[in-house]
This record gives C-alpha cells, sequence and structure tokens, in this order.
C-alpha cells in the first residue's frame, strides 16, 4: 500500500510518491499501483537529481562545508546533557569523537544517523530514489532534481547554533529507541500508513524540534510546490513522478496538502486503502 497520490489539472497530472531512504532486498517488488504510476511517467522528479545525488564528489563537498573555520570544537557547541549523550552513544559504539570534534554539529548528527540505519540492514543503495533513478536511466526516461546539491549543502551549514543542537539531539533520541522505533516507521511506509507517519515523524519532530522541523520540511517544502505546479502547467499530457521522502508529503505542511489549498484535484492511490482522501 503505497504513499502515492495523483495530482491533476485539466491536462496532466503529477503522482506524488513517499520515499523511504533506505530499504533493504525484501521491500522490493513494489506494489502494483506504484508500478502504474510510474509507468504512466513521462518524466521523474526526486530531491536531487540522479546526475548530482550519484556525484563522486558530493560527499566530499558535504564534509568540506562542514568542517569547522571557527577555531571551536564540538563540545564547545554542545549543553553538558548533549555532550554527555553523544559521548555515551560514542562509547558504546565505537565512535572515535576526537574525529568528529572539527565538524559541525549537523554533520555529527548526519553521521550518526547512517550509522543506525546501517546497523539495521538499511541500504541507501536500495531506497526508492535509486530504485527509480536506475529504472529512468534504463527507460530513457528524463529525470530533474527539486532542488540543487548545494541548495541542501547550504540548507544544513546553513542551521543556528539551536538548530544543530536538535539536530544532534533528535538522531541521538532516534538510537536511543533503538531497531524498534525505525521498524515501527518502515513498516507503516510499507503499510501505506499515512496517519502512523505524520504521527510518529511529522507531528512529533515539529512539536519536539520545532526550528529543525521548519528548516527541512517546511521551507523545502514551499520552494518544491512551485516547481511541481510548473510540470502541471506545462502544455501538453506528459505526466510526472515525483519521489521525495515520505515526511514531505505528510501532515498539514506537506506537500499533498499545499497543493490542495492552491485547487488541484487530488486523490490518494491505494487499491487497499480505507480511505483514499489520506
Amino acid at each position: 500500500m503505497p504513499l502515492l497520490w495523483k495530482v491533476s489539472d485539466d491536462d496532466n497530472a503529477v503522482y506524488l510518491l513517499g520515499s523511504f531512504h533506505l530499504l533493504r532486498p525484501d521491500d522490493y517488488p513494489l506494489s502494483a499501483d506504484v508500478d502504474a504510476a510510474y509507468a504512466d511517467a513521462e518524466s521523474l522528479m526526486f530531491e536531487l537529481s540522479p546526475d548530482e545525488m550519484q556525484s563522486a564528489d558530493l560527499s566530499s563537498r558535504m564534509t568540506r562545508a562542514a568542517i569547522r573555520t571557527d577555531g571551536n570544537v564540538l563540545r564547545e557547541d554542545l549543553d553538558e546533557a548533549t555532550w554527555q549523550k553523544l559521548d555515551d552513544y560514542a562509547s558504546r559504539n565505537g565512535l572515535p569523537l576526537v574525529n568528529l570534534s572539527t565538524f559541525e554539529p549537523w554533520f555529527v548528527a548526519l553521521t550518526i544517523s547512517l550509522i543506525e540505519m546501517g546497523k539495521q540492514g538499511l541500504d541507501p543503495g536500495l531506497g526508492l530514489d535509486n530504485h527509480f533513478m536506475q529504472a529512468a536511466a534504463a527507460d530513457g526516461k528524463p529525470t530533474v532534481g527539486l532542488e540543487q546539491a548545494q541548495e541542501q549543502i547550504d540548507l544544513l551549514d546553513g542551521m543556528d547554533k539551536q538548530e544543530q543542537i536538535q539536530f544532534v539531539r533528535e538522531v541521538l533520541d532516534e538510537a536511543d529507541a533503538g531497531a524498534a522505533e525505525t521498524e515501527k516507521l518502515h513498516a507503516a511506509w510499507r503499510a501505506g500508513d499515512a496517519a502512523t507517519l505524520g504521527n510518529e515523524m511529522a507531528a512529533e519532530m515539529k512539536r519536539e524540534y520545532p526550528r529543525l522541523y521548519q528548516r527541512i520540511n517546511v521551507e523545502r517544502n514551499d520552494k518544491w510546490v512551485p516547481r511541481i505546479e510548473q510540470q502541471l502547467s506545462r502544455p501538453g499530457s506528459d505526466d510526472t513522478l515525483v519521489v521525495v521522502g515520505a515526511l514531505h508529503l505528510l501532515g498539514a505542511d506537506g506537500v499533498v496538502q499545499k497543493l490542495k489549498a492552491e485547487g488541484y484535484r487530488v486523490e490518494r492511490i491505494c487499491s487497499a486503502c480505507s480511505n483514499s482522501d489520506d
């Protein structure tokens, strides 16, 4: 049961597909609804274009942006409770904090997040985004990004101190919750359970880490909606499949509701779902 919506105007449509960026082999094959949306789409949109996402220097660009230039070290940024929690995590997981001490806190948070996903068998190479990037390349379907890699790097590197601390706290809280929390979210994604994901991912983040939520979710959604609308306003009947992280589609701040508010016809595509308007 996918997190899949169809947004239509008078002559064409955009499919919105909520992604889990890291998946397992047994998450495939995908549902018939998703396969049909892909088959119907003449082009695809992702958070980043495949060229940028698969660029050999993307990781090094992000690493360079994260290196401290202010002369401070990581411990000076974090309050005592957050530092102690990070130190405990590093000790349990063999993570040498000395190697991270000259990086910005947002980079440390990303590092921990990837470590935790990897421990649970989730692989970015199997993520839904990568799956469709490969499919589009094989089928000769055009692809574009909703944002540039530099925009993503600037988004992270532009976080103020409070936002970065919130980011570190969030990933440490998730690590403390262990595999059970990730499994719960993964199972909800597989089930197309928009309500659980909206409450567990969007509403909780908005409540617990409001500045971080505003920066990485709301601000990006607001930029993406006009770019998606451009696909709908193009002449002709070509359709587009948009594949983005599920968080960006859900809740009052999500792309789905924002496009509804613009007056487009929006329907949930999920033959096994009880409420097609979720």
